[in-house]
């Protein structure tokens, strides 16, 4: 199971303001979380120095004062990358917003070294902690850095093999507030051979199906398709499949909300990510989405092909 929580429901503490700080590897994506934030309304600030933090959200701003005069949801997030001032008190001062009456809430982004390589190496930039050394090594070192803000974290999420345009897909639902006193459940499809999503929480293999990669007519179409979608869902186990993975997750389900998790990650694979996993997918999402579970699908791999 990944450390992946989920961003506190605005119900909770009712007039509670929430800040969410959004950290992570250079690269992975905290530019965009940022900008998916502040399309979901929330007040963001870039690189602040940490030991400014509480002072800042005590004497906060004209935007969150003119928010809880109207009454709506005071909602901060704060975007640092490990060499922003004091950031190794980051811990502490989250601690001392908690004791302010602020709900926290700490996102951390990863991806695998070779995902972040080919990131840097595309933009041709340096890594900020390279200097004049390898932009492995760099790579390295800052994940050793950050190792324990990590696991404070209570979301971790890999955005390893995911664009720009999937990344906000992905993490679009985390700050959505219509859905914040259901359950997030993100339906990620992925290609065996590109790799297990770091951050997922149930992983499923569906590679015990018949793959429509052999079936001529089937091989250039995707599992978001009809044809190929009845043919992966017609298969002998595959709709039992589904129905068994609903009765798997009803406790699971009902435990997250007792202990107010709002975001889980649930990935199903088979060896492209093209036609099974794509099929099995959309069908979950739509099996498990209720009252109490929003539910969303992502296809990290669909089109690598």
């Amino acid at each position: 199971m990944s450390e992946a929580a989920s961003i506190p429901p605005q119900g909770q503490g009712r007039g509670a303001p929430e800040v969410v700080v959004v950290t992570g590897m250079s690269g992975a994506g905290r530019s965009t979380v940022g900008n998916v934030m502040e399309d979901h309304g929330w007040y963001v600030i870039d690189n602040l120095p940490v030991t400014l933090l509480p002072d800042l959200l005590r004497l906060s701003s004209e935007r969150t004062q003119d928010l809880a005069a109207s009454g709506q949801p005071v909602r901060v997030g704060i975007v640092l990358d490990v060499r922003a001032q004091g950031f190794d008190t980051l811990t502490a001062a989250l601690a001392t917003l908690r004791d302010r009456g602020w709900l926290t809430h700490l996102l951390f982004l990863e991806a695998t070294n070779e995902s972040l390589v080919r990131r840097f190496e595309s933009v041709r930039r340096p890594h900020p902690l390279q200097g004049t050394g390898r932009l492995l090594d760099a790579i390295v070192k800052e994940r050793e850095v950050l190792a324990d803000v990590r696991a404070t974290a209570e979301t971790v999420v890999d955005t390893s093999g995911l664009n720009v345009h999937q990344l906000s897909r992905k993490i679009s639902p985390i700050f959505q507030g219509e859905t914040s006193e259901r359950l997030r459940l993100a339906v990620l499809s992925f290609g065996f051979k590109y790799g297990v999503p770091l951050d997922a929480d149930f992983v499923f293999d569906m590679r015990f199906l018949p793959n429509p990669y052999w079936v001529p007519e089937l091989r250039a179409h995707t599992g978001r398709e009809t044809q190929v979608s009845e043919y992966v869902l017609s298969q002998p186990g595959a709709m039992e499949f589904i129905e068994s993975v609903d009765v798997l997750l009803a406790p699971v389900i009902a435990g997250y909300l007792r202990e107010n998790r709002r975001y889980v990650t649930l990935a199903v694979g088979c060896t492209g990510g093209k036609h099974r996993s794509v099929a099995v997918a959309e069908a979950l999402a739509t099996r498990l989405a209720s009252s109490d579970v929003a539910t969303f699908v992502v296809h990290r791999d669909l089109g690598q092909e």
